[in-house]
C-alpha cells in the first residue's frame, strides 16, 4: 500500500550530490544521496547482499557500496569492526545510525544487556565514539561541509516508563517492563544522548564543526513491523501490525527524515545541532523526559560505564582526541 504521506515528505529536499564523500550506515543502506561511497553495517550477510544487489539494480554497477558484518548487541564486536573502519578510512562525512529492533518482548543481547537498549542505543553510541576522531579529521578538511551524525529515534520515545533514571544496569535489565516501555526507553536514550551528550558534552565543548541530530522516520513498512506480533502474541499483536503496515510509510519515505538531516544544507544554515526532526525541515517537540538535562547526563555516564565494564577500562576513545 502506498502511504498517503508521500506528498508531505517528498524527495525534493533530500537529494544532493555527495561526490567524494564517505558514509557509514548501520542497519541497512537507503538512498543516501548521489555518488557517495557507502559502508553498510548490519548483522546478517543475506540482508546486506540483498540490499547491495537492489541498489546496484537501481543505480548501476558504479554504485560505491560495501557491506561489513557487525552485531551491535556485542560491544566487543563493535570495537573490532568500527576501530578497523577508523583505521582504514581517510574520511567520514556521514554517520547514519539506523540499526535497531522494534518493540518486542524482553531479552538480553550478547553482553547481557536489555537488547532494546543495547542495540538501539549503546552499541551505536560506542560506534560513534570509535569513529569520532575520523569525523573530527574530516571536519578540518578544506571546502568540506560539516560532518553529520544522524540517529533514528521515534515519537515512541513518549512511551518510555515514567520511572526511568538511567542509573544502573539493574534498572535497564528489568524484565517486568512491557514491550512499548522497552522500545520507548531506547528511543528516549537516543534523543537525550544526541542533545545532552554528543552536542553539549562533546561537540560544543571541543568547538567541533560537526552536527548531530535525531529523527523520527515514521512507522515504516519493513519487516520490523512484524515484531509487534512477537511483542504482543495473539490477536492484539496481529491487529497492531496490520494498522502499522496500512498507515505506515513505504521504505523510501521512511528514509526522508534521515536523508534530510544527513545532507541538506538547511540544517547547518539554521544551526539545528542536537535537534530532533519529525519530518524533513520540521523540528519535533520532545517529551519532558527528552528535555531533561539531568536525565541526559545520567544516560551518558551510564553508557560510558557499561562500555568500560564490558570491553575494558580503556575501551573508549577520548572524545577530545585530535590528530
Amino acid at each position: 500500500m502506498q502511504s498517503v504521506l508521500h506528498p508531505i515528505v517528498g524527495p525534493e529536499k533530500v537529494t544532493h550530490d555527495l561526490s567524494g564523500r564517505t558514509a557509514v550506515i548501520t542497519g541497512g543502506a537507503f538512498g543516501i544521496g548521489q555518488n557517495a561511497r557507502v559502508i553498510m553495517i548490519n548483522r546478517k550477510e543475506d540482508q546486506g547482499n540483498a540490499a547491495i544487489s537492489e541498489i546496484k539494480k537501481e543505480i548501476g554497477e558504479q554504485a560505491q557500496i560495501e557491506w561489513t558484518p557487525c552485531d551491535l548487541g556485542s560491544l566487543k564486536e563493535v570495537k573490532e569492526v568500527f576501530s578497523q573502519i577508523a583505521k582504514d578510512e581517510e574520511r567520514l562525512d556521514l554517520l547514519i545510525l539506523s540499526a535497531g529492533i522494534n518493540a518486542n518482548q524482553y531479552g538480553e543481547d550478547a553482553d547481557g544487556i536489555d537488547r532494546h537498549f543495547g542495540v538501539n542505543w549503546l552499541g551505536q553510541f560506542y560506534a560513534v565514539n570509535l569513529l569520532y576522531p575520523l569525523l573530527q579529521k574530516t571536519s578540518r578538511l578544506p571546502d568540506t561541509p560539516a560532518p553529520r551524525i544522524v540517529f533514528e529515534a521515534s515519537e515512541m520515545h513518549r512511551g518510555a516508563p515514567s520511572t526511568v533514571h538511567f542509573g544502573s544496569l539493574e534498572e535497564i535489565n528489568n524484565p517486568e517492563l512491557g514491550s512499548t516501555h522497552l522500545y520507548g526507553r531506547s528511543k528516549l536514550a537516543i534523543i537525550l544522548g544526541v542533545k545532552y551528550g554528543l552536542v553539549k558534552r562533546v561537540i560544543e565543548k571541543n568547538h567541533d564543526n560537526i552536527f548531530a541530530l535525531s529523527v523520527h522516520p515514521g512507522a515504516v513498512n519493513t519487516a520490523m513491523q512484524q515484531q509487534w506480533k512477537n511483542a504482543y502474541p495473539g490477536l492484539f499483536g496481529k491487529i497492531i501490525t496490520a494498522v502499522m503496515l496500512a498507515g505506515g510509510r513505504d521504505v523510501e519515505q521512511g528514509s526522508y527524515s534521515a536523508l534530510y538531516a544527513a545532507t541538506d544544507p538547511e540544517v547547518e544554515e539554521k544551526g539545528w545541532n542536537g535537534f530532533y526532526l519529525i519530518d524533513p525541515g520540521k523540528p519535533g517537540k520532545e517529551s519532558s523526559q527528552a528535555s531533561d538535562p539531568a536525565l541526559g547526563a545520567a544516560l551518558w555516564e551510564l553508557s560510558e560505564r557499561l562500555v568500560k565494564e564490558t570491553v575494558g577500562p580503556d575501551a573508549l576513545v577520548p572524545w577530545d582526541k585530535h590528530d
